[in-house]
């Protein structure tokens, strides 16, 4: 009965009484069913204030941890012609093992005997210096050699004009002697004249007197003479020590002009020795670069330059090599928003391509198959996709990585935050919010050091 009427009969009539009724009045339907909704949601209203572990997740590729071990590309520093190879694609090479042999492609070093010929010159030029230094040893001593005979040239011409300045003194004492002379004469003249013409003197008397007196001047003029030559010869003196100093400043200088040609010469020659010398130490290199050498121990990955008798520019890249001995570490990528969120020394946990994993982002220690990684670095500036590059390196205090993994596989990384109510996380899903900022504990206590 449907009871769309107005005049409705139940209410009027107990419908209980009868056998119909009594069926269908008492029987509870989905009894089982509504208790398990209402078990349901008081089970799911606890669940919303369990914790929920926040993070950030992000693609990455494994790599490794220091720049010197990760792969890379074996180049040539000189343009040549490939020679012979000496190991495939696969194949282990230590430090130092020859990977290729190349030969010239410039004309400048064709000839086989370049550095003998090159040493020959450093020999012949060698011999020079030895030649200027010799030149200019015996310069030094002719020299020293010219040197001690202009001093003794010298005091030799200083002696003579010493003795002409003494010859000039006692000329000069002679000719005032001889003035003396020549007035006493003059006087006895003039007063046996003065006798004889008052008749006191005989006229033969006076002759001898002017005999005498004319004596007397020639012997003056004459000591005049003398001293007037003897201080021509102090002139000559004076002059032949002027002489005697230019002569002989002249010929030192002469020696010392070729002295310093020679020395000159020396230093250029030794100039084209050194020359010489480092240019046979290139030569000598570049002949050890003709062997293209592994720089590290590690694996051949691929041959770029191929082939036997390909040439190939300077730089060029001929075959790629990963090492041995690397530190595996995974770079994953998150957003500019995510960033602030982390710090060096977070705990990330990493995922790894290949290997099967049970991942349960809000509760990492119920996780199965993921591995322990810190935050080693993170990158100063924004990537070309638009995203910061973080480094995370193996986390020691977890379980070890595969051994199996190689660089360049991916990874999924989830970056560990505070612990919230899963409602909390479910309101800022839905709200599109960002996790809660935080800062690591070491930072809050340096930060509080800063602020006392």
């Amino acid at each position: 009965m449907l009871n769309i009427s107005n005049n409705q009969l139940n209410k009027k009539i107990d419908l209980a009484d009868y056998k119909s009724g009594k069926k269908i009045m008492n029987i509870k339907y989905y009894k089982y069913f509504n208790r398990f909704l209402l078990a349901a949601a008081i089970i799911l209203f606890i669940v919303l204030f369990l914790p929920w572990t926040q993070n950030i997740t992000g693609q990455g590729i494994v790599t490794t941890l220091k720049p010197n071990q990760r792969p890379q590309y074996i180049q040539s520093q000189i343009p040549g012609r490939i020679e012979e190879w000496f190991v495939q694609e696969g194949d282990s090479v230590k430090e130092g093992q020859i990977i290729l042999r190349i030969s010239e492609v410039k004309s400048d070093y064709f000839d086989d005997k370049l550095i003998e010929r090159t040493n020959d010159q450093i020999k012949a030029k060698s011999s020079s210096v030895t030649a200027y230094e010799g030149k200019v040893s015996a310069l030094n001593r002719q020299i020293s050699a010219l040197k001690n005979e202009q001093a003794l040239k010298i005091e030799q011409t200083k002696n003579k004009l010493l003795q002409s300045k003494l010859k000039v003194k006692s000329d000069s004492i002679d000719l005032e002697a001889s003035k003396t002379n020549l007035k006493i004469a003059e006087t006895q003249f003039n007063r046996i004249q003065t006798l004889q013409e008052e008749g006191l003197k005989a006229v033969k008397d006076v002759e001898e007197k002017r005999l005498k007196l004319q004596e007397t001047q020639a012997k003056f003029i004459s000591q005049e003479n003398k001293y007037l030559a003897s201080q021509n010869e102090v002139i000559n003196a004076r002059l032949e020590l002027s002489r005697t100093n230019a002569a002989f400043a002249d010929k030192i200088s002469k020696a010392q002009s070729d002295m310093f040609t020679a020395q000159s010469s020396g230093f250029d020659t030794q100039a084209q020795v050194s020359k010489l010398e480092n240019a046979s130490s290139n030569y000598q290199k570049r002949n050890d670069l003709l062997y293209v050498k592994a720089p590290q121990s590690g694996y051949i990955n691929k041959v770029l330059t191929g082939g036997v008798g390909v040439t190939f520019k300077e730089g060029a890249e001929l075959v790629g090599i990963m090492p041995a001995k690397i530190d595996l570490a995974v770079e994953t990528f998150v957003r500019p928003i995510d960033l602030p969120l982390l710090h060096v020394g977070e705990n990330v946990r990493v995922q790894f391509d290949g290997w099967p994993a049970i991942v349960f982002s809000g509760w990492p220690n119920v996780s199965y198959g993921t591995y322990g990684a810190k935050v080693v670095a993170i990158e100063r500036f924004i990537s070309d996709n638009g995203k910061y590059r973080v480094l995370l390196a193996p986390d020691e205090t977890d379980h070890k990585w595969p051994e199996a993994i190689r660089a360049g596989s991916g990874a999924k990384t989830i970056a560990l935050l505070e612990d919230v109510p899963i409602w909390f996380e479910l309101w800022r899903q839905i709200n599109s919010f960002p996790p809660n900022y935080y800062q690591p504990e070491s930072s809050k206590t340096a930060s509080t050091k800063d602020k006392k």
